[in-house]
């Protein structure tokens, strides 16, 4: 089952119809000035606006009164779309045509003919009034020259002198004539009058007189009380045929082989005669490339042979207008030779010259004479160059232009070679030619030298000007010529300096200026434009008018049209000033423009796709100064046809019924009509067969029921197709005849085809059928071939029926047709016939444009435009190429344009990828084809920018999280990301990876294979160039990676800063930091306020403890500023990973490429220090550090120091860090170290018994030497003492775990002290160390101080 359809709308009795397809079309023919916006489009047909059918019965409805052109016009203007109106061919199974309309049954008003009348007049260039009788009488009209002689008039001296002009205006003009320049009075001459309502003068002959007297120089003054009109100065002469002088020609004696010349020197006639040459007895003179005519109309011979005394020679002269051929006396010629026998065998013989004895020679000219000569030609006219040479053998004549090569398009050759004309002159032609004569013997050449002159041209001619009171307008008179042209204005036939001064006039050059025109500025202009070449004459009117708006459509028009479809609502008015126009829904006050609505420029509405709600009254208001006139368009939307339920393809045995479906849905308030057609013909219902509302059935199938069946379902407004194929199959009988048993195959070849029914868009071509050879043929298939081109390449045309002989071929405009016919059955295919004789049909603008239009770049700073190439068919007529269109999207620049033969063209110097505007359009030599689509192009594309914060970040050991936002400049479609990366450890690199991901993608996680090594990736963009720039990161730093240095020999004291020391065990801890955005370590000393909000900071704390000096504190911090992108410029995320003598810096910011850094960063001794920064040269190390050595950092732009990134605070490691593995995560040093704990322990308590004899007594009681400054003192003046060995052992600070801890204890009673005096017992024996509430500054202050310990704790307890 194949699917057809077609939708339509068209007018019932008393409608108008409304278009429902694309009607851009027919909106482009309309004429641009508001008052002349007539709908033209009656029938609409692939693009074709068609006129009423009714126009030739426009005179019945419109006065008489200047219709005779209008009748003119739509005569020709029918003749021209007579052949575009044929019926095309429909494919089958194909999808028809989408819209078929009916034509109004009723003859349309009058006026429609006036707008249609109107509109063709304007195509003339033309403003004209409309043709509506009760404008016309209203408006008035300076006079307009329609028809005059040209401008060399030849007269026949037989007949009357008729000198033509006409001219129109309203009023009606007056005519007068001038003579010489001087005033000619008709009225005192019988001989002379005037034609009645024209200008044309009528001399009669009949009583006599003589032609010549009547000779010289006219010019006709069309007047009314607006102005004048004037035609060209028409230069009258009577044709002249002198008789040919009586001369006695003496017998030309010459020697074989010499050159001659037979002059044949005409009487001069006017016009010119033609020359031919004869022989007395009327026989043509045979010519050949030793023989020929010249343009001078002499007979030349390169070389005289003893033939050509075989007849005499004899001049003929040839005059036009009396036809009358006058005869020179003959020549007779007589040829001394050597050889006085003819042998008619070597006339055509390689080697005749010296078989008869003739001396070769080289070249010489015979015409022109000499080396070179010179010619001029006028711009427009033939060129033609001639060359005549004499010599032995005949020379060979070749032609050439110096400094390039010869017009192919304009050039041809003539007279055996010896003459080139080129036509249509043009200013490029000028130049040198030469030609070059050559034989065996030699060659010369003779060099001309063409000069291209030019009468004038028009390269813009005037044009009417239509104003209203007080608007401003102008007159352009351009021409060019060879030399300049001058320009010279006149009014109403005087010189515009001898004129009326009129101040709202002003002349400059070839600009007339009007401003503020008034009535009284009417008139009639005159441009004559001349040089000593010629002239131009140009005729131009000012006319102003003063009207109210009106409506030239019949009132409350009634249109229906069908849901979905598109229509246009037409309002033709008329107005000066030129008023301005609108439409209204159902009397709503809102402007219909926008959306589904769009008001062309001649104000018609267009209703993009109808729906139901756009049913109602519409109005159209048409405003200027004077005042205002309205139309309404009653708009009904009705449903489409549809056939929901479509027939089926069937293969039914021969003999059975078979039914084939056709259900159709439609508007109700519409008149339904199903038909059927076979094999797209008109079906006949015939006894056999039943047609139904909703199927039709065929009872006792035959095999001639086999075909194609098409439901058509129609409405008033539009109709819906379907198409099924019926296969009829054979009985499967025993064959009963001979001649069933017969060997099949394919046919033979169709014969004898003949083209008749000639026609502009079609042909009839018969043929006659081969022998089907025993299995009857089922189709022809008919093919066609051009020679233009793919001349020799047969293309399928269309396929008939194996029942026909004859069809009629629907053909395409300039194409050279040549068909064969290839016959069909169930064995094969035919040989194809013999090829009919070729046809060409004339030719018309194309009316599609090339399809598969695209615009790419094929490099970064190109855009090539490509298309498909029209075929042979689609041509439609010579010279056919391609308007190519382009500008920049959304930009709204003016269109660049080239006009291109082949299939693509290259736009150079494109910004990269930027999205461009495409049109394409066909051109032939007869126009161009309709407006073409517009297709978006991109330019090429380049490598994109890198990818945008690019970040690494390491929830835990095992995993790394990358993340990063797309490129800012993709220069082009993105096709994914590229990640290369790589583990490294120290000096020692991993092998590379590679991923790529989809352009979407912008995050990727990996697991790491170790947890010591770090990664460096690197991210770039790719588009379909390559990859662009790329970005790098590192993964974090583990929290124990440290660079072994020794330490300097003097270093300050080290102080802790706000960020606190974490041990190396919290080795999860450390690592989730690096995670985090604001995570300030608390310090296990004293509570302390930390002043960080956005820092991330990771500590390792390392001691060196020696016995010289006490324990120094320093710490290793990683920094890392977490914080989101600004918009403004800025830099941001500044990363600090530190070692003992060193740093890495990374930052991120938004500046553009070169820009460049400062990294300055201050010591505790207030020692600034700075580093310039080049561009992209992330990341930095600063390399003159000093361990355990807190710094502040910041990164500011070079060139804007107030633009900098936040202030942070690290400190590097100390001088020594150990890189192994650590010894407190060693199970038998953490066994070790407890067993020595617990001998330690038992020897202390030990010693505590033995020791607790002792008391406590006042010291100033036993010891008279004064406190010093370490000794602890008590409230009450006593204090402890005990002996050495109680004092902190020096390595007591080591803990279990092998790490070095800090002089403070994190485990000291002191912190579980609640008051700040001692206890004691009721004996006043100590039991604790007593415990005193200390500051946190004191406690960090006194680095010196005794630390408590479980030693101490013991010796409390005892």
């Amino acid at each position: 089952m194949r699917r057809l359809a077609t939708r339509g709308a068209a007018g019932d009795v008393g409608e108008v119809a409304a278009p429902a397809a694309d009607s851009s079309d027919c909106a482009r023919v309309r004429s641009l000035s508001p008052w002349r916006l007539i709908d033209l489009c009656a029938t609409w047909n692939t693009g074709v606006c068609f006129p009423s059918t009714a126009w030739s019965r426009a005179s019945s409805g419109v006065a008489r009164q200047g219709l005779n052109e209008a009748e003119e016009l739509s005569s020709a203007w029918e003749a021209h779309l007579e052949p575009l109106k044929a019926p095309r061919p429909q494919g089958l199974g194909s999808r028809e045509r989408g819209l078929v309309l009916r034509m109004a049954r009723q003859q349309p008003p009058p006026w429609v003919h006036a707008a249609f009348l109107l509109f063709f007049l304007s195509l003339g260039g033309a403003i004209e009034i409309p043709m509506d009788p009760s404008i016309q009488n209203e408006l008035t009209q300076p006079p307009t020259i329609t028809k005059q002689s040209v401008k060399d008039h030849i007269v026949d001296p037989r007949d009357n002198i008729l000198i033509e002009c006409e001219a129109k205006g309203n009023p009606a003009p007056s005519f007068h004539w001038t003579r010489n320049s001087r005033f000619f009075n008709i009225a005192k001459d019988p001989r002379v009058s005037m034609r009645r309502r024209s200008g044309t003068l009528v001399i009669d002959f009949r009583s006599g007189g003589r032609p010549e007297e009547y000779e010289g120089e006219y010019q006709c003054f069309a007047r009314n009380k607006f102005g004048t009109a004037l035609s060209n100065r028409i230069r009258l002469q009577v044709s002249k045929s002198p008789l040919w002088p009586k001369e006695n020609l003496d017998p030309v004696v010459v020697q074989e082989g010499a050159p001659l010349t037979l002059q044949c020197n005409p009487p001069p006639g006017l016009p010119s005669p033609v020359i031919f040459w004869m022989s007395s007895s009327m026989e043509p003179i045979t010519q050949d490339k030793r023989v020929s005519q010249g343009h001078n109309g002499d007979l030349y011979f390169s070389n005289v042979m003893l033939q050509d005394m075989q007849t005499d020679y004899s001049c003929n002269a040839r005059f036009h207008f009396t036809h009358t051929i006058q005869q020179k006396n003959p020549f007779t010629l007589k040829v001394l030779t050597n050889h006085p026998y003819n042998d008619s065998s070597l006339r055509n013989h390689p080697d005749m010259y010296s078989a008869r004895g003739v001396a070769e020679r080289t070249p010489s000219f015979m015409y022109p004479q000499g080396t070179s000569s010179s010619q001029m030609v006028l711009r427009g006219m033939d060129l033609l160059l001639e060359c005549i040479a004499s010599g032995v053998p005949t020379p060979d004549i070749a032609w050439y232009k110096k400094g390039g090569d010869l017009p192919s398009d304009k050039a041809k050759f003539e007279n055996f070679n010896k003459a080139l004309r080129i036509t249509n002159v043009s200013e490029e032609d000028s130049g040198e030619y030469f030609c070059l004569a050559s034989n065996k013997m030699g060659s010369i050449r003779h060099t001309i030298s063409v000069r291209v002159k030019a009468a004038p041209y028009w390269l813009d001619e005037p044009k009417n000007l239509i104003l209203a009171p007080g608007e401003d307008g102008r007159l352009v008179c351009r021409a060019n010529g060879n030399p300049k042209p001058t320009v010279q204005w006149m009014v109403n036939g005087e010189p515009l300096q001898s004129a009326p001064p009129n101040p709202n006039r002003e002349v400059a050059g070839d600009t007339i200026i009007f401003r503020d025109t008034q009535i009284s500025s009417r008139a009639v202009y005159q441009c004559n434009t001349s040089n000593e070449h010629g002239y131009l004459l140009a005729n131009a009117f000012v006319s102003v008018l003063d009207v109210p708006p009106r409506m030239l459509s019949p009132r409350n028009q009634f249109i229906r049209v069908i849901l979905y479809n598109r229509t246009r609502l037409d309002c033709p008015f008329f107005g000066s000033p030129i008023p301005t126009l609108r439409w209204f829904k159902n009397g709503q006050g809102s402007n219909l423009d926008g959306g589904n609505y769009h008001v062309y420029e001649n104000g018609s509405l267009e209703i993009k796709m109808i729906r139901k709600e756009d049913q109602g009254i519409y109005t159209c208001v048409a405003t200027n100064i004077l005042g205002k006139a309205e139309n309404q368009v009653r708009l009904e939307v009705k449903d489409p046809t549809r056939i929901y339920r479509m027939p089926e393809d069937q293969v039914v045995k021969r003999g059975t019924t078979v039914q084939l479906e056709c259900r159709v849905k439609h508007d109700p308030s519409l008149k339904l009509t199903v038909s059927w057609l076979k094999d797209d013909e008109p079906l006949y219902i015939g006894n056999r067969m039943k047609k139904e509302d909703d199927s039709l059935t065929i009872f006792g199938v035959a095999e001639r029921d086999q075909g194609s069946y098409t439901c058509v379902a129609s409405t008033e407004l539009d109709q819906d197709l379907a198409k099924a194929y019926l296969t009829v199959l054979a009985d499967q009988a025993t064959p009963t005849n001979r001649l069933a048993a017969l060997p099949k195959g394919r046919p033979d070849r169709p014969r004898d085809l003949e083209l008749t029914d000639l026609a502009e868009r079609s042909v009839r071509l018969t043929w006659i059928p081969g022998d089907d050879n025993n299995s009857p043929i089922t189709d022809y298939v008919v093919q066609f071939e051009e020679d233009q081109f793919q001349p020799g390449v047969w293309h399928d045309h269309s396929k008939f029926p194996g029942s026909v002989n004859s069809a009629i071929l629907q053909l395409s405009p300039y194409v050279n047709y040549q068909f064969r016919v290839i016959a069909v059955n169930e064995v094969g295919s035919s040989h194809p016939s013999l090829p009919s004789e070729r046809y060409r049909t004339s030719g018309a603008p194309p009316e599609s444009n090339p399809s598969d239009v695209k615009g790419e770049g094929t490099r970064k700073n190109n855009m090539e435009i490509t298309w498909t190439p029209m075929n042979a068919t689609s041509a439609f007529g010579p010279n056919l190429r391609y308007i190519v269109k382009w500008r920049r999207r959304e930009t709204r620049e003016t269109w660049n344009n080239v006009t291109v033969w082949g299939s693509r063209y290259v736009v150079g110097q494109t910004p990269v990828y930027v999205p461009y505007e495409i049109r394409v359009q066909a051109e032939n030599d007869f126009g161009k084809a309709p407006e073409p689509d517009t297709v978006i192009g991109y330019s090429g594309e380049d490598l994109p920018s890198a990818p945008r914060r690019f970040r690494v970040r390491q929830p835990n050991l095992e995993t790394i999280n990358l993340e990063w936002d797309h490129p800012e400049h993709p220069n082009g479609i993105l096709i994914g990301y590229t990640l290369k990366y790589v583990a490294f450890n120290g000096t020692k690199v991993g092998k590379q990876m590679v991923e790529n991901f989809s352009p979407n993608q912008t995050k990727f996680s990996m697991q790491r294979a170790d947890p010591v090594s770090r990664y460096r990736f690197t991210l770039s963009a790719r588009t379909q160039v390559g990859s662009g720039e790329a970005v790098t990161e590192e993964s974090p730093a583990p929290p124990n990676e440290a660079t072994p240095t020794a330490a300097p020999p003097t270093l300050p004291p080290t102080t802790e800063g706000a960020t606190g020391a974490v041990s190396s065990t919290d080795a999860t801890a450390l690592a989730a930091a690096t995670e985090a955005t604001t995570v300030p370590i608390i310090p296990t000393v004293a509570p302390t306020t930390i002043a960080t909000t956005t820092t991330t900071t990771v500590a390792t704390t390392t001691a060196a403890t020696t016995t010289e000096s006490p324990p120094t504190t320093t710490t290793t911090t990683g920094t890392k500023i977490q914080e989101s992108a600004p918009d403004e410029q800025s830099i941001w995320n500044v990363t600090v990973l530190p070692n003992s003598k060193w740093a890495n810096i990374t930052w991120k910011h938004n500046f553009g490429p070169g820009t460049d850094f400062v990294v300055e960063y201050i010591d505790s001794n207030h020692t600034k220090k700075t580093v310039p920064v080049k561009a992209q040269a992330q990341p930095i190390q600063l390399t003159d550090l000093y361990p355990g050595m807190t710094y502040t950092l910041r990164v500011y732009s070079r060139d804007n120091e107030g633009i900098s990134s936040t202030v942070i605070t690290f400190m590097t490691s100390t001088a020594y860090t150990n890189n192994q593995a650590d010894i407190a995560t060693q199970g038998w040093f953490i066994g070790l170290m407890c067993a020595i704990a617990l001998l330690v322990l038992i020897l202390l308590i030990v010693c505590f018994i033995k020791r607790s004899r002792g008391g406590k007594y006042p010291v100033r009681e036993k010891k008279d030497v004064p406190l010093g400054p370490e000794d602890p003192k008590e409230e009450d003046g006593s204090f402890d003492y005990s002996d050495e060995d109680n004092k902190p052992l020096q390595g007591s600070q080591t803990s279990l775990d092998g790490t070095i801890k800090q002089q403070e204890s994190d485990d000291s009673l002191v912190d579980y002290g609640e008051g700040g005096e001692g206890q004691f017992n009721e004996d006043g024996s100590f039991i604790g160390q007593y415990t005193v509430k200390k500051d946190k500054e004191e406690t960090e202050g006194n680095e010196s101080s005794e630390a408590t310990s479980p030693v101490n704790a013991i010796y409390s307890l005892a």
